[in-house]
């Protein structure tokens, strides 16, 4: 499926004391202070934010990777972070909106962005409907839309082929 270079793919000197590492493409390991760190994909948390209409809710993406594209609401998770916190702050952060999250549809892996050192990422996709909130398009989108089931953005203006994926997944229970 892809490519592996890994998360620590370059990673020569341990960043705890500095001294050389010994690494494979799963690990690398600090022979002078034990400390060991581990090639991961890095979690997401993203929504399926749907209003009373059955109408979805997507944001087209304001930066790099994949600016312009449309994409669903979500992000990153903070180190030591809840995954439903994240998605609840993301939301808010993205849209303005506060939601109650819903049912777990899927996790689906990708890249972030294009070429060789891109990271992996691992996306968990939950439900969530507006409980309120003053919608507004901000930090990392420029544009906020509602889309009926049947009129979503073709492929080829989706941001992630994980987002094509999970957006197929959620047409299907949706048609």
């Amino acid at each position: 499926m892809f490519q592996p270079v890994g998360l620590l793919h370059g990673w020569k000197h341990c960043p705890r004391c500095g001294a050389a590492l010994e690494s494979d493409p799963e690990r690398a390991a600090c022979p002078a202070c034990g400390s060991v760190f581990w090639a991961n994909s890095q979690p997401t948390a993203c929504a399926f934010v749907t209003d009373a209409d059955g109408r979805l809710l997507l944001g087209r993406r304001a930066g790099e990777p994949w600016r312009g594209y449309w994409d669903t609401p979500g992000g990153f998770l903070e180190e030591g972070e809840d995954p439903l916190d994240a998605l609840r702050r993301e939301l808010r952060e993205e849209t303005g909106l506060e939601v109650e999250v819903g049912a777990f549809v899927g996790a689906f892996t990708d890249r972030y962005g294009n070429g060789p050192d891109a990271p992996f990422t691992l996306n968990l996709y939950w439900t969530a409907r507006v409980l309120g909130g003053e919608e507004r398009a901000a930090d990392d989108v420029d544009e906020l839309r509602w889309f009926d089931p049947d009129e979503l953005p073709p492929d080829d203006e989706i941001a992630f082929e994980n987002v094509t994926r999970a957006l197929t997944l959620w047409r299907n229970e949706h048609a």
